[in-house]
């Protein structure tokens, strides 16, 4: 009796929308692939890995109790349980290059989020887009100066120095991630107060992969204070009355195909303007995408399109790009390095002053304060895009993608700006 009923549960769980023992077969398969050394180069078999490892993680991570409920569930354990692969070398070498060539120099990252920005902006009624713009960067500066109050404050607690708390610890944690925030920051740090870029990159990663830790477990707790205090959240809406949330349309594969090409050509269209105009491709990209729908520059079947390719990419790809984060961008040992308690209080005090400022300047602006301390807060603390698909997947709120990537990259701009004002205020 006990044999039928842990055979019809066995039966019932599903991972990827399979029957559980399907998905364990195929999991079989790719170890026994790997073990042999026959797993294919490239995208299939790094896609593959990324895939069934990444929804394994992730499904066992979203039934751990206290991991599931407080600490992001399945997208922590999805991130530091592929990182940790490679820490302990579990992982082959083959594999784990393949993966961090596909994701770096193929770019699957990109290829991710430009589909979330065109399809969640597209998707969205373009006064409300209008409405939300006009007033989504006063947040952002509330993130800014509570981020840099509080690590001043933490700083004091345990005698660290301003000018460490600031410039070491609280604006890379701001700074829009690695590419866009902590190496063009060195470089400033290097021209204004002499030692080597390299030397600032060794003190500024620290913060920067812890930042992203806590990101990812505030993002998971605002979502469960949201879901005990509605009044504090829009559940997925960044305003009242105003939702980006997809609308329910007929599947059809050939939209699907159209949204693909749109997304891409996008981002292909804020390349090209990136060569003229000294800002980030996405932020071209998010200016382009909105001014295309303030002003009904595409037809239906555009913004249809791109919003079923967008729910595709959205709940298909997220764990695989999740576990791709923790092979290609996450560096373990970087992270326990930093493992002191005067630091991570530090590091946490920035983080929560970012969330806190967020929701509080964006209250007084018409904001739901979660929505708000999530996109203009937590996605300017975390590392840039990585961050943002893991601080949203934890908050359960991927339509809000073009709000992170606001932050994320135009927030980050002004924050270099702001280093190198408070670089020369320390000379």
């Amino acid at each position: 009796m006990k044999d039928n009923v842990f055979s019809n549960y066995i039966n019932s769980q599903k991972i990827y929308g399979m029957p559980f023992p399907y998905f364990i077969f195929i999991a079989f398969l790719l170890v026994l692939a790997i073990y042999l050394k026959v797993l294919p180069a490239g995208l299939t078999g790094s896609l593959l890995v990324m895939l069934v490892l990444g929804e394994i993680m992730g499904f066992i991570g979203d039934r751990i109790p206290v991991l599931k409920s407080y600490l992001g569930g399945g997208v922590i354990l999805t991130i530091f349980g592929a990182a940790s692969l490679v820490y302990f070398n579990i992982l082959p070498y083959e594999v784990t290059k393949d993966i961090v060539v596909f994701m770096k120099d193929g770019e699957f990252l990109n290829f991710y989020i430009v589909a979330l920005i065109a399809g969640s902006i597209l998707g969205m009624d373009s006064k409300a887009l209008v409405k939300i713009g006009a007033r989504y960067f006063v947040p952002i500066f509330g993130a800014t100066f509570f981020a840099v109050f509080f690590a001043a404050a933490g700083g004091a607690l345990f005698n660290y120095s301003l000018q460490d708390s600031i410039l070491v610890i609280a604006l890379p944690i701001m700074g829009g991630g690695m590419g866009a925030g902590a190496i063009p920051m060195s470089q400033v740090y290097e021209q204004l107060l002499g030692q080597p870029a390299s030397y600032y990159i060794s003190l500024l990663v620290p913060a920067l992969a812890l930042g992203n830790v806590f990101s990812i477990v505030l993002a998971s707790i605002l979502n469960k204070l949201g879901d005990r205090v509605p009044s504090l959240s829009g559940q997925g809406r960044i305003m009242s009355g105003i939702s980006i949330d997809e609308k329910e349309q007929e599947l059809n594969l050939r939209k699907m195909g159209i949204g693909l090409v749109v997304a891409i050509s996008f981002y292909l269209l804020g390349s090209v303007l990136s060569s003229f105009i000294p800002l980030h491709t996405y932020a071209l990209m998010i200016i382009i995408v909105a001014i295309a729908k303030v002003f009904n520059m595409v037809p239906k079947i555009i913004t249809d399109s791109s919003s079923q390719w967008f729910s595709f990419v959205a709940k298909n790809l997220t764990l695989a790009q999740l576990f791709g984060i923790g092979i290609a961008y996450t560096n373990l040992e970087t992270v326990i390095n930093a493992l002191s308690i005067e630091y991570i209080t530090i590091v946490f005090a920035v983080v929560l002053g970012a969330a806190f400022g967020a929701g509080l300047l964006g209250r007084l602006v018409g904001f739901y304060p979660i929505e708000s301390a999530i996109t203009a807060g937590l996605c300017m603390a975390n590392m840039g895009g990585t961050g943002d698909v893991a601080v949203l997947s934890a908050a359960k709120r991927m339509n809000l993608m073009p709000f992170a990537q606001i932050s994320s990259r135009l927030g980050g701009a002004f924050i270099l700006l702001l280093s190198g004002v408070i670089v020369s205020f320390f000379l």
